[in-house]
């Protein structure tokens, strides 16, 4: 049987669950009668699908990386979105810790692909959970009207296997690609995060700290 840390639920900087934001978020979804699982199922749909996905919105600032700034507003990127869920079920009792992985994205518009300079995104987030006993990893990042938009597969959590970015969208173009695992932490590793952004991503930072951008109606770059 996992021995639980008390690091895996502990309220940190940017996982800060015991924020009134957070709470709220939380108390809006889940019930008092709820088991561990249905409640670890239902606010991983709702920081899915609830909190808009945008890259546009990684701005390096600390307060931007906090769940409760996730919240309030109600878009982030996929950093951000991860720290949230954890923030949700550490709140909850059940234990969770930010994982990162760099993935090559095939699917992208090009915007972002012109600002990035490059298809492989470094610092993706994911959370790692403990639930009856075993860990598994879900990845609350793209939303469902997202990825309507994109042709991309939602990604579904069941709370008993891992639920990866899919490696092909729903025309069988490659979409996700995992090219180097960084680990799982307490807290989001921010000063390694900040640093690497600013080298790989100057110009999309640069937008991003500028708030402009609408991922959301911009045309879908697509490999041949």
């Amino acid at each position: 049987m996992t021995a639980i840390r008390q690091e895996w639920l502990a309220a940190t900087e940017f996982i800060d669950h015991q924020h009134p934001a957070v709470r709220e978020f939380i108390a809006a979804r889940v019930g008092a009668g709820d088991t561990a699982k249905e409640m670890a199922l239902t606010l991983y749909y709702a920081v899915r699908d609830d909190i808009r996905y945008d890259p546009y919105a990684s701005s390096m600032q600390r307060e931007a990386m906090r769940a409760s700034t996730t919240v309030e507003k109600g878009a982030s990127y996929c950093v951000p979105k991860a720290l949230l869920y954890c923030a949700c079920l550490r709140a909850l009792g059940i234990p969770a810790r930010p994982g990162f992985a760099d993935v090559r994205n095939h699917l992208s518009t090009e915007k972002l692909t012109r600002l990035m300079g490059t298809d492989v995104f470094a610092w993706h987030g994911y959370v790692s959970l403990l639930l009856d006993g075993k860990w598994v990893k879900a990845t609350p990042a793209f939303n469902f009207s997202m990825c309507h938009r994109f042709g991309v597969l939602p990604l579904d959590f069941d709370g008993e296997h891992d639920a990866l970015m899919h490696p092909y969208n729903s025309a069988n173009q490659r979409h996700m690609e995992y090219v180097k695992q960084r680990g799982e932490f307490d807290d989001l590793p921010y000063e390694e995060l900040r640093a690497d952004m600013f080298r790989l991503y100057p110009k999309l930072v640069a937008i991003s700290e500028g708030q402009a951008g609408d991922f959301d109606h911009e045309s879908v770059l697509r490999p041949a």
